[in-house]
């Protein structure tokens, strides 16, 4: 603790004084018009969706399993270990009856968790850089090793091709302008009556948007139980801070933009164990010791008054969804 507090305080702070103007909480997703072209700087150690293919067009008189995908993540790489977290990842499965043919359609990273959660502070650039676009990836086959081995693949309703290629529409509407990665939810306390400041999206918010809009096609889900994963930010009431314009341009705030900058900086990749821990100190200062964050949402910069417990990593049950139109029999 005595070598915390030398190293506080790191900078520029956000006045705890300033109040943010009355707002809809939680703070509504932004969609945009178009996808925008990626930068050549963002680049992923895993290619994004290397087999990925068209959806196909189901025959209308096909009868389709639908099947609920989950593992932990990086799963691949580190087996169950942070699946002891219940930190998962989710996805949904397709098998045709006509074609005997399995399918797994999934929303994650185009540059992996960390890009999309932190920016990159890149010379000669004031503002910071970020690499948080997010897309559905749809190909055929299931890997049943990968999604039995620690985790899950259990059969949860049957639809009609006709239902399929309704929610193929759908898709991909939900992907073109649905194009951010959101990693945090952020909320006053973690009572389950607490306000939601923010909402994360995520691959499990895509997963239950699928369910949903499925259900409102007229899916009939069994009476399962359903546990998806959230990483949640504790907070007092957000203050909008700008955009990247107004903070960070000729006309901008250069106090602000200094402090958010020394915020992210020790989220940048480590070269050394020496480094690790002297960053980590920082970060502890800042989010527990000082109480606060920089939160990039929708294209804007928030601040977040951070308080206990902090951060939480939840496995929450979320039922599945109850349709509006009426079911189709099989």
């Amino acid at each position: 603790l005595p070598l915390l507090l030398l190293l506080a305080p790191w900078g520029p702070r956000v006045s705890a004084g300033l109040r943010s103007p009355r707002r809809r909480w939680p703070v509504p997703y932004r969609r945009f018009d178009y996808r925008p072209k990626t930068d050549p700087y963002c680049q992923a150690r895993y290619t994004f969706c290397p087999t990925g293919s068209a959806i196909p067009v189901m025959k209308e008189e096909d009868v389709i399993e639908v099947y609920r995908l989950q593992a932990p993540v990086w799963e691949f790489k580190y087996g169950d270990l942070l699946g002891h977290l219940k930190i998962m990842h989710d996805a949904v499965g397709f098998k045709s009856s006509l074609t005997g043919k399995n399918y797994t359609m999934e929303w994650y990273e185009l540059f992996q968790l960390g890009n999309c959660t932190f920016p990159h502070l890149r010379p000669g650039m004031d503002a910071p850089f970020w690499c948080n676009q997010g897309a559905a990836c749809f190909y055929e086959g299931i890997d049943d090793a990968h999604w039995k081995a620690n985790g899950t693949l259990v059969l949860v309703t049957t639809i009609s091709g006709t239902m399929f290629n309704e929610m193929a529409q759908w898709v991909k509407y939900d992907n073109e302008t649905g194009i951010y990665y959101e990693t945090w939810t952020v909320q006053s306390s973690p009572d389950k009556k607490s306000t939601v400041w923010f909402d994360s999206y995520e691959c499990s918010k895509f997963i239950l948007r699928t369910y949903q809009k499925l259900a409102d096609l007229g899916a009939v889900f069994k009476k399962i139980q359903t546990n998806y994963t959230s990483i949640i930010l504790f907070s007092g009431e957000p203050i909008y801070l700008g955009n990247e314009t107004s903070i960070f341009g000729p006309q901008g705030n250069k106090t602000l933009a200094a402090a958010i900058r020394d915020f992210y900086n020790p989220f940048k990749p480590h070269q050394s164990v020496l480094e690790f821990f002297v960053d980590l100190f920082k970060i502890i200062d800042y989010v527990i010791l000082n109480q606060q964050f920089y939160l990039f949402y929708n294209l804007e910069y928030w601040f977040l008054p951070m308080k206990s417990p902090y951060l939480k990593i939840i496995y929450e049950e979320v039922p599945l969804p109850v349709g509006s139109k009426a079911s189709f029999g099989v």
